[in-house]
């Protein structure tokens, strides 16, 4: 069974966006290198950001996300985003009136029931979360094996924060991997049990 991580670019003040959603320069590394990181070349990083990147985005079969992040995005179009085969999405209402049911999202009213579904949809390869608000749910119900973070240079004071609403204390191991690369502070940490 694959690892289920928790992973967003965040501002080094622990925010995913403003309060209105815009995450302002919070993804300036994505396009501050020479190296396509996407096969449409929109996305360019340093050779760094590439070497770490490329291999974890190949290893995610699933991401699991909550309904803002689905109504934010319109649903990506109904393509999974970075070549992931499922979005599994938490919600507690249906999908959008008119949504091609043949698209590779899946609709669970609940983070349990969306790591059952994604872990199933993912075999043995990774389950990403969003981090926010439904990522910090499944770290506070001990449900998240890793912790990622693209840690931006930037501050933005308030917004949607990293780890959501989480109030209480989670300990995780210190950083197995600690990668700087042009506009980013690559980290992970495992979640400690």
């Amino acid at each position: 069974m694959g690892k289920v991580v928790m992973n967003a670019s965040v501002s080094v003040d622990g925010f995913i966006a403003a309060a209105d959603d815009d995450p302002g320069p919070i993804f300036e590394w994505l396009v501050s290198g020479d190296v396509p990181l996407d096969s449409g070349g929109v996305l360019k990083v340093s050779q760094t950001s590439y070497d770490h990147i490329r291999p974890y985005w190949d290893e995610i079969a699933v991401t699991i996300a909550g309904r803002h992040a689905f109504d934010i995005t319109d649903g990506w179009d109904g393509t999974p985003p970075s070549g992931i085969d499922h979005v599994v999405v938490v919600t507690h209402r249906p999908a959008p009136e008119g949504w091609d049911a043949t698209a590779p999202f899946h609709f669970v009213g609940g983070i349990e029931a969306a790591v059952t579904t994604a872990r199933e949809l993912a075999g043995d390869r990774t389950v990403e979360v969003a981090a926010g608000d439904v990522g910090g749910q499944l770290l506070a119900a001990g449900l998240v094996d890793e912790v990622r973070m693209d840690v931006a240079p930037v501050v933005l004071g308030s917004g949607k924060r990293y780890f959501g609403s989480v109030d209480g204390l989670h300990l995780l191991e210190d950083p197995d991997l600690v990668i700087p690369g042009k506009r980013v502070l690559h980290l992970r940490y495992r979640v400690r049990r």
